[in-house]
C-alpha cells in the first residue's frame, strides 16, 4: 500500500463478540485501545512480554488472556482482527505480513501506510458511536470527533428519532446552579424532551436553549411565597406522560437530596409510569467545592453531615437531632437553613458546639452571583441579617471552614 498514491478507507463497523483480537504490545496504545474492544465482548489475547499496570490489572481481572512473551509466528492464528503495537519495528513487519497472508485486518502503530486497517477517534453520545477517519491527520479526527459528540451531548446537534423514545419520565437532578454542571445524561434528555417541569433551582439557562415546540411547566417553589403544590405537580407528570409525550422533571442539585424525588417516582409508580433517575450533582458538596471549601481535609474531618434547616430546632415537625450533631466533630453542611440559622447555631452552641468554630454562608454557589460570607457559630445569625443573605444559600459549619482561605479557587 506505501507504493500507491493514497486512497480512501472504507468505514465498517466491526462486530467482535466472542470473536478472536490479537493484541500485539502492552503499552499506552494498547491500554487506550483494550477498553473498546472488552466493551464489544472481544475474545482478546495480548502478546507482550510486559504490560502498563492498567493493562495488567485487566490480566488479572479475566478480562483478556495474556501471554507474557513476544510476538512468534503463529500468534494471528484464528484472529479475525489484530492491533500491532510493539515497539519492535523488525517484530512489526512480520506480524503484518502474517496478517496479510491469513486475511486477517490489522492495524499498525508504528506505520499507518503498512497497515490494512486504520482505527478512528471514536466516541458515544446519545445512543450514537461516532467514528472519524482523516487519513494521516488523527488529531483533526480527534478533534472532529468531539465536535459531534458535544454536539450530541449538549442538544446543539440534533437529529430526528425515527424509532418512539421511551414513554416515562425522566427526573432529572440539573446541579447547584451553573448550566455547565448538568450531567451528559441530563443534558440529552432535556435536548428530547417534550414537556419539562421545572423547579426554580433547576439550571435555568438551559430553559432558553429549549426547542420553541417544549412546554414548559414552572413548578417553582419559591421559599416563602408562591408555590406549586407537590400533587399538582405529579399530576402533572402523570398527565403529559400518559399523552405520551417525553417528559423530564428538571430539579435543582440531586432529586433524592431534600428534593421529594422519590414522592415524584412513587406517584409515578402507582399510575404505571415508568420513570428514569439522573442524579446531579448535589449543592450539598458542590457548593462548598465552588467557595473553596473541601468539605473533608485529612486530619481535620472526616466525615461530613448534610442537615436540612427549613425547620427550627424544637419545631414538632423537625426529626433531626441536633444535640447529637452538636457533639460531632466534623463538617455540618445546612440546606435550607437561611431563615432559621439563628436558631440553629442556638441549639448547637447550646449542646456543646464551641462558640468560635467557623461557619461560611454561600449564597447562589457555582452561578455568577455566588457569594461567600465568613463568621463563626456564636455570630452567624447576626451576620447574615447584616449582609441581606438570602436563599438558596449553603451553611457549612466547621473547621474546615478555614482551610485555604488565603489560596482562592480557579
Amino acid at each position: 500500500m506505501a507504493d500507491h498514491a493514497p486512497v480512501a478507507s472504507y468505514p465498517v463497523g466491526l462486530r467482535l463478540a466472542g470473536r478472536r483480537v490479537v493484541v500485539l504490545g502492552a503499552g499506552q496504545v494498547a491500554q487506550r485501545r483494550l477498553p473498546a474492544l472488552l466493551a464489544a465482548g472481544a475474545d482478546v489475547l495480548l502478546v507482550s512480554p510486559s504490560a502498563t499496570p492498567s493493562v495488567e490489572a485487566m490480566a488479572t481481572a479475566g478480562e483478556l488472556r495474556w501471554e507474557r512473551r513476544r510476538y512468534r509466528e503463529g500468534d494471528l492464528d484464528g484472529a479475525w482482527y489484530a492491533l500491532i503495537l510493539t515497539d519492535d519495528p523488525e517484530a512489526n513487519a512480520a506480524a503484518s505480513a502474517e496478517a496479510e497472508a491469513r486475511r486477517v485486518w490489522a492495524v499498525r502503530s508504528d506505520d499507518a501506510d503498512a497497515a490494512t486497517a486504520w482505527t478512528p477517534a471514536t466516541g458515544r453520545a446519545a445512543g450514537v458511536t461516532v467514528a472519524v477517519l482523516t487519513g494521516q491527520d488523527p488529531r483533526r479526527s480527534a478533534a472532529v470527533r468531539d465536535a459531534v459528540v458535544d454536539g450530541l451531548r449538549d442538544g446543539s446537534l440534533t437529529a430526528p428519532h425515527f424509532r418512539a423514545p421511551a414513554k416515562g419520565v425522566a427526573l432529572v437532578g440539573g446541579g447547584p446552579g451553573d448550566p455547565d454542571l448538568i450531567t451528559v445524561r441530563g443534558r440529552r434528555l432535556l435536548a428530547e424532551a417534550d414537556v419539562v417541569v421545572a423547579d426554580r433551582l433547576g439550571p435555568r439557562d438551559l430553559l432558553d436553549e429549549l426547542p420553541p415546540h417544549v412546554e414548559v411547566i414552572d413548578a417553582a417553589k419559591i421559599p416563602y411565597g408562591r408555590a406549586m403544590a407537590q400533587e399538582a405537580i405529579n399530576a402533572a407528570l402523570v398527565e403529559h406522560a400518559k399523552a405520551g409525550k417525553a417528559v423530564v422533571r428538571l430539579k435543582g442539585g440531586d432529586p433524592f437530596v431534600f428534593g421529594r424525588g422519590m414522592e415524584e417516582v412513587q406517584a409515578l409508580a402507582e399510575h404505571g409510569i415508568p420513570c428514569t433517575v439522573v442524579p446531579g450533582i448535589s449543592s450539598a458538596v458542590s457548593v462548598p467545592g465552588a467557595a473553596g471549601i473541601s468539605v473533608t481535609h485529612r486530619g481535620l474531618a472526616q466525615e461530613f453531615t448534610v442537615v436540612s434547616g427549613h425547620v427550627p430546632p424544637g419545631d414538632p415537625r423537625s426529626t433531626v437531632d441536633w444535640a447529637a450533631l452538636a457533639q460531632l466533630r466534623g463538617t455540618l453542611v445546612l440546606l435550607m437553613a437561611v431563615e432559621n440559622i439563628p436558631a440553629i447555631a442556638a441549639a448547637l452552641i447550646a449542646h456543646g458546639r464551641p462558640a468560635g468554630t467557623p461557619v461560611a454562608v454561600v449564597q447562589e454557589g457555582t452561578t455568577a452571583a455566588q457569594r461567600r460570607v465568613d463568621a463563626t457559630l456564636e455570630t452567624v445569625g447576626e451576620t447574615v441579617r447584616a449582609e441581606g443573605i438570602r436563599p438558596p444559600a449553603v451553611i457549612v459549619i466547621g473547621d474546615v471552614v478555614a482551610v485555604g482561605t488565603d489560596a482562592g479557587t480557579a
